[in-house]
């Protein structure tokens, strides 16, 4: 029984009561709420609810902010599994050790990838000085443009509202869009929340709720200034760029220490929710110490979000199950073909984090922006879901969602030859060839990255990508990692070097995915 001798009863009992889903979980006996329910459960205030009752929402009195007390060095203290936790997380928050962890909670698989949610634990602490607000002000399900955000119409919403954004437009990627279109376009690229992105809007610019910008607003209406922020698409994409740092470095346990403006630090309380963190990041970009501490409390954006959509709590969906495992994924070229491995886990879309994104080029265009005939091909059978100048996203569930289940995403895709949207599409079929268009690039490649039900998934994380047994791991800065297989180690490299060659379907051994 290990350390369970340190448990009072109701911690026990509390454990043992986290055994039968993590067990039920494992068996494959519990699976996400259906799209249906979950679109329901996103939308607690309907249409011809009174205003009355969606006051009544609001003015509910919040849940009193737990005190932490000073801790004794290894001090077990209790914790609820929140959806996305992995033990490299928590070790990090709670400055432990996933040893530590693991004797504290034996019942915890060697294998684990990500916990189960409502699983309670206890964890050992080691105090570190200075923690921010307990305050969650959003659930990591209302965050990411997944599940919960299937059936939104921006559009739609914009128009129930008197505010300056339904008539706004502006000429961004290419295009003449609609308020509506821009935040599609974001929520669409970045993979965050639509409904986030309008609560931002009317919480720093009253974009639904005032004819006009306030004065001085315009056109930084988020407060991002600068010439390479301005009007509104540019400041939504440096939004979501912000704030998908704040909640993938804190998914990994990377973020240890926001420091604000006036040079005092903070460490984010080791209970927060990924959600929560991202936000306080991207406020401490924007605010002085006291507008901050407003806007991450239970009267800033919380109460925006609240007035707009109802209770985000009262709504929460999981979106990342326990023991999250990717499908089996073949490398994304054809079988019998060496390419070279030229990027290690870096930014799936926009700068920094998620690290989600692994790069592949065939060694005859390595290097430099010139056309081939080789083929990136289909890693598993899906459905083409997206594909645009540079972009295919096949949908893996095929329900024809990107925002549900997996899909992985491709860019750099040259426009003669990429699959059209629709096209079903069986593992090795062909995607389209490689190329420069499309972002940033420096040689002809493919970029490759995965998401689950909207969560970009990092690419050295739990689970880590796993190409054909190759699994893949972080480098010393982005972009320098490393896949490993049985013992060999391929090291990425922008060169035609033989040590960056991986040759495709070269053994037709069973491959079982890693952690």
């Amino acid at each position: 029984m290990g350390k369970f001798h340190r448990f009072s009863g109701n911690v026990l009992n509390k454990i043992l009561s986290g055994i039968l889903p993590l067990l039920l979980l494992s068996a494959g006996l519990i699976a996400c709420a259906p799209r249906d329910e979950a679109i329901a459960l996103a939308n607690p205030v309907q249409s011809g609810q009174s205003v009355a009752d969606e006051a009544s929402i609001v003015s509910a009195q919040p849940t009193p902010l737990p005190t932490r007390p000073p801790f004794s060095p290894g001090e077990l203290v209790d914790y609820i599994v929140q959806t996305g936790d992995t033990l490299p997380a928590l070790a990090s928050h709670f400055n432990t050790t996933i040893e530590e962890i693991r004797e504290a909670n034996p019942i915890i698989p060697a294998d684990v990838t990500t916990l189960p949610p409502g699983m309670p634990m206890q964890i050992p602490i080691y105090f570190a000085p200075l923690w921010g607000s307990p305050f969650k002000i959003l659930p990591d399900s209302h965050f990411v443009n997944g599940p919960l955000q299937v059936g939104f119409d921006p559009q739609a919403f914009l128009e129930e509202h008197p505010g300056w954004l339904k008539g706004y437009s502006e000429y961004a990627s290419g295009a003449n869009r609609s308020a509506a279109e821009i935040i599609n376009l974001v929520a669409q690229n970045f993979s965050v929340s639509p409904r986030l992105l309008l609560a931002l809007l009317e919480y720093q610019a009253s974009a639904l709720s005032q004819a006009t910008p306030p004065p001085g607003v315009a056109p930084f209406y988020l407060g991002k200034s600068g010439y390479l922020h301005r009007g509104l698409y540019l400041q939504l994409v440096w939004a979501a760029n912000t704030l998908n740092n704040g909640y993938y470095t804190w998914r990994t346990g990377d973020l240890k220490t926001i420091v604000h403006k006036d040079g005092t630090l903070e460490r984010p309380d080791p209970w927060q929710n990924a959600a929560s963190v991202a936000l306080q990041v991207y406020f401490n970009e924007l605010l002085s110490v006291d507008e901050y501490q407003k806007a991450i409390g239970a009267e800033g954006l919380a109460r925006t979000y609240r007035q707009l959509f109802g209770d985000p709590w009262s709504a929460d969906v999981p979106h990342l199950p326990g023991s999250l495992t990717q499908p089996e994924f073949k490398l994304p070229f054809e079988a019998g073909k060496t390419w070279a491995f030229t990027g290690g886990p870096h930014t799936g879309w926009g700068n920094g984090a998620p690290l989600a994104a692994l790069d592949f080029a065939p060694p005859s265009v390595v290097g430099g922006c010139a056309p081939t005939d080789e083929w990136v091909t289909a890693v598993a059978p899906g459905i083409v879901v997206r594909s645009e100048p540079a972009i295919v996203v096949l949908d893996l569930d095929g329900d024809g969602d990107e925002r549900t289940g997996w899909v992985v995403f491709h860019l750099h895709l040259a426009d003669e030859g990429r699959a059209p949207l629709g096209r079903h599409l069986e593992t090795g079929d062909p995607i389209g060839h490689p190329s420069c268009e499309g972002g940033r690039s420096t040689g002809t490649h493919v970029h490759l990255a995965r998401k689950y039900n909207g969560e970009w998934i990092p690419a050295a994380g739990l689970p880590a990508f796993n190409l054909e047994g190759w699994t893949a791991h972080n480098g010393a800065a982005p972009y320098l990692g490393t896949l490993t297989r049985f013992g060999r180690t391929v090291t990425a490299c922008v060169c035609s070097d033989a040590k960056a060659f991986i040759t495709a379907g070269e053994n037709n051994l069973p491959v079982t995915p890693e952690p």
